[in-house]
């Protein structure tokens, strides 16, 4: 019964891949990046409020003494969703998602600067491998490279550096005492009132001028299926399965549905040596969480 669960963190990883085909739509029709975040995260807080409300409501409680680490998160969730939409802008979906997915890496190389925890020789052949991969997608061994500007591969880069520090916000957040829904609902909420000064609600009228109900429709869809979905499921997901292995599971789905969606919408057909690059970079970072989790359970 527990395997029917697993389709939560593949659902998950599926629609967080899919964020950049709403961003690259947003930002074709005249949307600036932090009237983007706005619309993202203010729309969220219903979809999360529901969940909260189903799931605990005593969630929403929280500690002035957690404000802190939740303001750090919600930095960190702006600086990764800033960097992560103009990667996926300037560079192919597939490399963007991937170049996020590297957070574990920078995760060890954080613990083991800060806290001084062991990197084992396996997990170092994997960071070297997933860095090898990821060289191998910009085209660096191709005359294809000229295309990819180094812009977005330092933003993809920055994003995954962001991702990194949220997951150890959020991991001392849930060691004090904080569900990572509560951790999320504060975050966003904090983010929406600190971007109202930064939003061009001028653009955001223009963009629904063109068709009410189907603008509205589809920015209700952004916010919830390629932000607040992807967190309820694979929140929801670890009453069933283990977090290593969700981690594993959307590690691969996300970065594959970037894939996807790139060669589908926008032709952005990989060479085999960057197809092998892409392949390369998800088994190794599949290893690296499947290392780690099996770390923490002895």
């Amino acid at each position: 019964m527990k395997r029917l669960y697993l389709i939560l963190p593949i659902l998950a990883g599926l629609m967080f891949g899919s964020s950049g085909v709403f961003v690259r739509t947003l930002t074709q029709n005249g949307i600036d990046s932090t009237t983007l975040l706005f619309l993202r995260f203010s729309i969220a807080i219903i979809p999360l409020l529901i969940a909260i409300s189903l799931m605990d409501k005593k969630l929403f409680k929280i500690n002035l003494k957690d404000l802190p680490l939740i303001i750090a998160c919600a930095m960190c969730i702006v600086g990764l969703n800033i960097c992560y939409n103009e990667s996926m802008n300037t560079i192919p979906l597939s490399l963007a998602a991937v170049l996020l997915s590297l957070a574990p890496i920078y995760v060890l190389i954080f613990a083991y600067i800060l806290f001084g925890e062991k990197i084992t020789s396996k997990k170092i052949i994997c960071i070297i491998l997933a860095i090898f991969g990821c060289l191998l997608m910009t085209g660096v061994l191709e005359t294809s490279l000229s295309s990819i500007p180094t812009y977005g591969i330092l933003l993809g880069i920055g994003a995954g550096l962001f991702w990194a520090i949220y997951l150890m916000a959020s991991k001392k957040s849930i060691e004090n005492g904080m569900h990572t829904f509560t951790i999320l609902f504060y975050a966003i909420i904090i983010i929406s009132i600190a971007l109202i000064p930064f939003t061009s609600f001028n653009q955001v009228s223009t963009f629904v001028a063109i068709n009410p109900t189907l603008t509205i429709i589809f920015l209700i869809i952004h916010s919830t299926f390629s932000f607040a979905m992807p967190y309820i499921l694979s929140t929801v997901s670890l009453n069933y399965i283990d977090s290593g292995i969700s981690s594993i599971i959307m590690s691969g789905a996300e970065p594959l549905a970037a894939l996807i969606f790139g060669s589908i919408i926008y032709s952005e057909i990989p060479t085999l040596i960057m197809l092998c690059g892409f392949v390369l970079t998800i088994i190794s970072m599949m290893i690296l969480s499947r290392s780690d989790r099996k770390n923490n359970t002895t």
